[in-house]
């Protein structure tokens, strides 16, 4: 069984997970709007994917008998001054989701809860990758902001692809 404390901080991290999912809904509609089907299609896709850890989270609670609690999220941010704020807040979530997913390392660890600290580690290399990409995408999109078509050509040719699945990575609730 995981520490309560692990527990009682992972379900607020599934909530955060939620929050995400909606905000980047957020950004992805605002995009559509906008008419740039490429960043709403990214958007779309991390929105998906925010999604998909909270029910990775939810899954592993539930496999380990713990308490597992869906808490409501506030609204999302939904209006936009320009084509950089919504890749800008997306970066300064990522950032904090870092801090958040270190922070649950950290709790598992002072707590002994070896698997739960296990466990946090696939969120961990997810979320380097997830600030790379956004610190990324924030400065093509600084860079470009004129030009919104050099915007979508970069995430065509970057983001473009299909998603292969990772065989490391925790498998959600309702997945199976």
């Amino acid at each position: 069984m995981p520490a309560e404390a692990f527990v009682a901080q992972l379900n607020e991290q599934i909530g955060h997970e939620f929050a995400a999912h909606q905000q980047y809904v957020a950004c992805a509609i605002h995009y559509d709007a906008e008419t740039l089907p490429q960043l709403a299609r990214f958007f779309y896709r991390q929105a998906l994917e925010e999604r998909e850890h909270a029910m990775m989270m939810m899954k592993y609670l539930l496999d380990a008998d713990a308490d597992c609690v869906v808490p409501g999220v506030a609204a999302p941010q939904s209006r936009f001054s320009d084509i950089v704020e919504p890749v800008a807040l997306a970066l300064a979530q990522e950032k904090r989701v870092t801090e958040q997913i270190n922070a649950l390392a950290a709790t598992a660890r002072r707590e002994g809860d070896y698997a739960s600290e296990q466990f946090m580690q696939w969120f961990i290399k997810e979320q380097i990758e997830e600030v790379a990409t956004m610190s990324d995408l924030v400065r093509v999109v600084s860079r470009s902001q004129s030009d919104p078509m050099t915007i979508e050509d970069y995430l065509v040719r970057e983001h473009g692809g299909p998603e292969g699945e990772d065989p490391t990575a925790p498998h959600p609730a309702g997945a199976e």
